[in-house]
């Protein structure tokens, strides 16, 4: 038998006063209550009540075996509750992971949106630009650019992550403005090291990126990039959407527009085995409406 299901009945057997009681409220027999009990005492090797023909009562060890029982299925009755009101309404902690760049430009002031419509949701954005497992470190949902291995993991379409090459009006100043992909070669192109060997400066016409060599300046991380290119020291490739606002600012000056790489796929994900809730659901739902 359920010990759980023992305990409704125990209970249930304090409440009413007898066996018949007991059997009225939870719909079986009072011969069934009584086997309840007993597999109870047997568990507990003590006696819970004494009978007599008409009524029973508590021993001291059923007093408090009873109050106990009442605290476990109190607790239980709360958390179904609680399960119950996060299935209706968006409610609990979600773990969202984000390249660094497009997080804290574009994403971050979105969450902050999303948030103003679910009060009872809490986001921590984990900004990172490395390819974090989502499941082994217990994301609900990853934002990716680029191609996606094969990983079992839910893809949602976002809107195209386009490129554009830029750099700061002080370093054309003093090297000159490259005109096509061969002139790179003759230049400082920042290099970000989270780039795969498809990726890497492949521009238009080009194949392998050959033209351009080595950077002095190599980093994992997007926004370092892009600082050492306002600081003017060289040619960084990074997403339209996120040098947009310093090009409009006049800060960095946009190159080689004719050779921009076609634009890269970018996908919301999270996990085909976790539950739909309502904050998983209505924050994806968000993410597309606001990206894709």
């Amino acid at each position: 038998m359920d010990k759980l299901k023992s305990m409704q009945v125990f209970v249930a057997a304090v409440d009413a006063g007898s066996f018949a009681g007991a059997a009225e409220r939870c719909a079986m027999s009072a011969v069934m209550v009584g086997k309840h009990i007993r597999q109870l005492e047997t568990l507990l090797g003590a006696s819970l009540l004494t009978r007599t023909t008409r009524r029973h009562a508590l021993t001291e060890i059923g007093r408090q075996y009873a109050a106990q029982c009442r605290q476990i299925l109190a607790q239980i009755d709360a958390a179904e509750s609680i399960a119950e009101s996060m299935r209706a309404a968006p409610r609990g902690l979600l773990r969202v992971t984000a390249p660094v760049s497009f997080g804290a430009q574009w994403l971050s002031p979105a969450v902050a949106d999303y948030l103003a419509r679910g009060p009872d949701v809490a986001v921590e954005l984990n900004l990172n630009d490395r390819m974090v497992d989502m499941v082994e470190e217990g994301f609900d949902v990853a934002l990716r650019v680029g191609p996606l291995p094969d990983s079992g993991l839910v893809a949602r379409p976002l809107r195209p992550y386009g490129m554009t090459i830029c750099a700061a009006p002080s370093y054309l100043a003093r090297h000159g403005t490259p005109q096509t992909p061969a002139d790179l070669a003759a230049h400082e192109c920042l290099e970000f090291t989270g780039w795969d060997a498809q990726t890497r400066w492949q521009l238009k016409g080009e194949k392998d990126g050959r033209h351009v060599r080595p950077g002095r300046i190599r980093a994992n991380n997007t926004q370092a990039l892009r600082m050492a290119a306002l600081a003017g020291f060289g040619i960084v490739m990074q997403a339209e959407t996120i040098l947009r606002p310093d090009i409009a600012a006049g800060l960095l000056v946009p190159l080689l527009q004719d050779y921009l790489p076609p634009p890269r796929p970018m996908h919301v994900l999270y996990s085909r085995d976790r539950q739909a809730t309502p904050k998983l659901t209505t924050f994806v739902e968000f993410l597309l409406e606001r990206f894709g």
